[in-house]
């Protein structure tokens, strides 16, 4: 009997322990339950953040290859662009060439007026002449015709012009006179040009190689002034660039370099296609690597 009342006992407090162990094991199971929904969830999140990371990932690359298109566009119109800016000097040499036939045409053109022009003033100038027979001084009676055209030779001025030449004959003269190094008869002969006919559309390349002919003689000073004659009184002329070159190149022979360059610049930033200024960027490397020395 005392064994049955020890039984209970014992079951008695045995009982509540195994109940809070099994209560234990249902919060642990319920806690554990709970973790693994979080984790599901918490998964699932990930998942769709995953997927939209992926539509974000092929949406940026889509732009990329679009971006990579437009500049593959961007590089061809360049190569475009620079092929083009290259055929602008031969584009620009021909209009150079077309712009120089006109102007030998118009040029022939007014030689023609003033050669017409010339031909109907000497007629009146021809009737007023005195006739030989009408001198009264005894003293030239004896004389004969050849010393009569020596005394009109001496007292003619030293820029008579033929009148037998064309003014197209006339320029060439000169510029043969320069080509054989006859340079003060070159001068002559182009002054001569531009003081009978200065309205040709050749007077302004007289004056240039007026000019060119101090140079060859070494002759700076007075080379300078023909051309700023030349830069001041035909601004639009064919030979401004290579006036602004030989100026330039004149101030570097007196030792005036300050100057030499600034008229070197001025006519980079005037005439960029012209050959003169590529000639004009080398005399200004020139001058500084002198400078610098």
């Amino acid at each position: 009997m005392a064994k049955k009342v020890y039984s209970w006992i014992i079951l008695v407090f045995l009982c509540p322990i195994l109940l809070l162990g099994t209560q234990k094991s249902k919060k642990a199971y319920e806690l554990i339950y709970q973790d693994v929904q979080i984790l599901k969830m918490k998964i699932l999140e990930l998942e769709k953040q995953s997927k939209k990371n992926q539509e974000d990932i092929i949406y940026i690359k889509k732009h990329l290859d679009e971006i990579h298109e437009l500049m593959n566009l961007i590089r061809n119109e360049q190569a475009n662009l620079i092929e083009e800016q290259e055929k602008i000097p031969a584009q620009y040499q021909v209009l150079l060439e077309k712009f120089d036939t006109l102007t030998s045409s118009l040029a022939e053109i007014a030689e023609d007026l003033i050669e017409i022009k010339q031909s109907t003033a000497s007629i009146p100038q021809m009737a007023e002449e005195i006739p030989p027979d009408e001198i009264k001084d005894e003293s030239a009676q004896g004389s004969t015709a050849e010393q009569q055209e020596t005394t009109l030779e001496e007292s003619a001025p030293k820029t008579q012009l033929d009148p037998n030449l064309s003014p197209q004959e006339v320029y060439n003269l000169a510029r043969s006179d320069y080509l054989k190094g006859n340079f003060q008869l070159a001068i002559e002969g182009f002054t001569i040009y531009i003081e009978h006919f200065p309205e040709s559309p050749l007077a302004d390349n007289a004056l240039y190689w007026i000019g060119e002919c101090y140079f060859s003689q070494e002759n700076f000073e007075e080379a300078i002034k023909k051309f700023n004659v030349l830069i001041l009184s035909y601004p639009e002329g064919d030979k401004i660039p290579a006036a602004h070159l030989k100026k330039g190149i004149c101030l570097m022979k007196t030792g005036k370099e300050e100057e030499a360059l600034a008229v070197f610049k001025l006519l980079i930033s005037k005439f960029p296609l012209e050959e003169e200024a590529r000639i004009a960027q080398e005399k200004i490397k020139e001058i500084q690597s002198r400078i610098l020395q």
